[in-house]
């Protein structure tokens, strides 16, 4: 049965209709999106910063032809060649104008074609006044697994690339034991001297100003929160382990009535799964485990899509969308966008429901 809700204040997106091309007046989860100049929108695997008035959509730039690398063919690792980040602006989350590749690839650096580039996140530095971009960075076969960092003084570019790491070496997290120190089969260990991996990521500010890194790690078991420097470009030095031996990716963040939430997905390359949530009343934990906050069909592979953002409607200050990628491992420029609202629960449980048609007014 086809559905239309309302939620909120506006309409976004474009969508295709045969070989004729117009706006939409709602959310169409999965259709293809249109920019300004009526192309699709390429913003893969990104996030959403606001800033000064304006929405800015960043995201993986995936075009060419999808293939499989010979050092991916045990796990079926299809890709295509780096491009770069994008940037798309929007005034109201409707009309949204390419702002071209804000960080492109660069041949025999961290940013080679051939190399990954996964997950780009901007924030916003009130005190450096410099936008700041991380993305993980790392080869073919995701065994450097580091994060890349990147500065602009414009939301739209272009960024300053200032190279990639693995955080945390020589450094253990807030609250090991010694029982865990000694033990020199977990990656955990086995990472102490070279610094911790960075896999998918995402970066989240709080309300004091305050930056994390929120990183799959140790091999993906294990998500990593690290606390980041004021002028969010390094770790400090201080971070935690969550969600040990759970195997989550695509981590989305974001803040409600005081209490820290995580979407995430499980560990299952491009075929989509059920998503996990997680939730704490401080950033350092403890984080406890919910339910999967997909309801109802299809939300046992979270409608055939992997999270990426959880975007705070500016102003309305409980509407929050949840960003997918609905991934086509064949044809990965052609991969889609699932939009939808987040509606919580009595207890303050994050809930997603599928809609075919949704707008926010």
């Amino acid at each position: 049965m086809k559905k239309f809700i309302a939620f909120g204040f506006l309409a976004l997106s474009v969508c295709v209709f045969g070989k004729e091309t117009k706006p939409a007046t709602a959310i169409r989860p999965g259709e293809v999106w249109l920019d300004t100049d009526g192309k699709m929108v390429n913003a893969h695997g990104g996030g959403i910063l606001f800033h000064a008035g304006t929405y800015y959509w960043y995201g993986e730039i995936k075009e060419g032809k999808t293939y499989l690398p010979e050092v991916n063919k045990s796990w079926g690792g299809t890709r295509v060649d780096v491009v770069g980040v994008s940037c798309y602006s929007s005034k109201d989350l409707l009309a949204w104008k390419n702002e071209g590749n804000v960080l492109p690839a660069v041949p025999g650096t961290d940013l080679d074609p051939k190399l990954v580039l996964e997950r780009p996140k901007v924030v916003y530095n009130a005190k450096t006044k410099k936008f700041v971009l991380w993305f993980h960075s790392d080869s073919l076969n995701y065994a450097a697994a580091k994060a890349g960092v990147a500065t602009s003084d414009s939301p739209t570019g272009p960024f300053t690339y200032h190279g990639s790491f693995r955080p945390h070496a020589n450094q253990w997290p807030v609250g090991v034991t010694e029982e865990q120190k000694a033990d020199e089969k977990s990656q955990l260990v086995k990472d102490f001297s070279v610094g911790q991996m960075v896999r998918d990521l995402t970066v989240f500010v709080d309300d004091d100003g305050k930056a994390y890194l929120f990183a799959a790690s140790e091999g993906n078991p294990t998500m990593q929160i690290s606390e980041l420097t004021e002028d969010y470009l390094k770790t400090t030095g201080k971070y935690i382990r969550i969600c040990e031996g759970r195997s989550m990716e695509a981590p989305a963040v974001f803040k409600r009535e005081g209490k820290y939430h995580m979407i995430a997905s499980g560990c299952t390359a491009w075929a989509p799964n059920a998503a996990r949530s997680v939730v704490a009343d401080s950033i350092w934990g403890p984080w406890k485990e919910l339910e999967n906050p997909c309801k109802g069909e299809k939300a046992d592979i979270s409608f055939f899509s992997q999270s990426t953002y959880v975007l705070p409607v500016h102003g309305k200050p409980d509407q929050f969308i949840f960003m997918g990628d609905r991934w086509i491992k064949d044809d990965l420029a052609d991969s889609r966008y699932i939009w939808l609202p987040i509606t919580f629960t009595e207890k303050g449980q994050p809930e997603i429901r599928w809609h075919d048609s949704w707008s926010i007014r």
